[in-house]
């Protein structure tokens, strides 16, 4: 069969969950699609795992990268290696209920509006055990472009609408992921602006939280799974999304009102949190300046 979605599955050292993270997929009601396991230069049983189930189901496909690139990198190679018209992330430690893709691809037919669909979430532990549904609250049917992205940025905490399916095209209208903490909800921002984001209220997605989780790093080791060699460069977290937002605003395919009044929305928002940029930047000139003075 034609595939109908790509399922992307950035991977470093996965060796512990990968197996049941494609056993889950591989169990999909809906057939017609192929998994790219994107692996980052791993260094333990991670490629031979994934080889074997490209050996045994065409349908996996084993991308090894010569070095880790990141995980931001291979996130976006990943969405751009697709050829197929729907698109979706899973994180190699979750899985995925039977009737994930089916559920999401039924919602995103039923509303052509819409870039993105996304099933409820239940957490689990690291043996599998569940922990509880977890509300996401970015379910997003709202007309006008600024309500869905305002809404989005005071909702979003875990991302986890960022495993849904999705259109690939709209997707590559985007500037996908960053190299940066938070580029995650940068990227659900600006998907926001290109159409709605929909729930589908079944827990279709088991999110795994472990004690090496991305949750459970530090923001600097947040930093270096993101873009290995950089965590100890100075980050300005709020100045950098703040800038990044403004982009996505630019770049959307907004009407001129729309735009004016979503760029006039983050600038309330800036003054608001005008204590918190100026902290940001104290700190950082500080770091900077005590470099200096640690060199000479």
């Amino acid at each position: 069969m034609t595939p109908r979605i790509t399922v992307g599955v950035p991977v470093y050292n996965g060796e512990r969950y990968l197996a049941a993270t494609l056993d889950s997929l591989l169990n999909q009601t809906v057939e017609d699609f192929v998994v790219l396991v994107g692996d980052n230069a791993s260094t333990d049983r991670t490629a031979e795992i994934a080889r074997s189930y490209a050996a045994r189901d065409p349908r996996v496909r084993h991308i090894r990268h010569p070095r880790n690139l990141g995980a931001a990198a291979n996130y976006s190679h990943l969405c751009e290696m697709a050829e197929t018209e729907f698109f979706r992330w899973s994180a190699a430690d979750d899985c995925s209920e039977p009737r994930f893709h089916g559920a999401c691809l039924e919602e995103l037919a039923r509303h052509p509006d819409a870039v993105l669909a996304y099933p409820r979430v239940m957490m689990i532990d690291g043996n599998g055990q569940k922990m509880g549904e977890y509300e996401e609250g970015l379910h997003l049917p709202h007309a006008r472009a600024g309500d869905r992205f305002f809404t989005l940025l005071r909702n979003t905490r875990l991302c986890n609408a960022l495993y849904g399916v999705g259109r690939t095209a709209v997707y590559r209208r985007t500037r996908l992921l960053g190299a940066y903490r938070g580029s995650d909800i940068i990227f659900q921002a600006e998907l926001s602006l290109y159409g709605k984001i929909l729930e589908v209220p079944e827990p279709l997605l088991l999110r795994r939280m472990h004690e090496r989780s991305f949750t459970s790093m530090t923001p600097q080791q947040q930093q270096e799974f993101i873009n290995p060699g950089r965590s100890k460069h100075v980050e300005l977290y709020y100045w950098r999304h703040f800038g990044e937002h403004v982009r996505s605003v630019v770049r959307a395919p907004l009407s001129l009102g729309e735009r004016v009044r979503v760029l006039a929305g983050l600038a309330r928002q800036a003054i608001w949190a005008r204590q918190q940029f100026v902290k940001e930047l104290f700190a950082a000139t500080l770091t900077f300046l005590t470099g200096i003075g640690g060199g000479t």
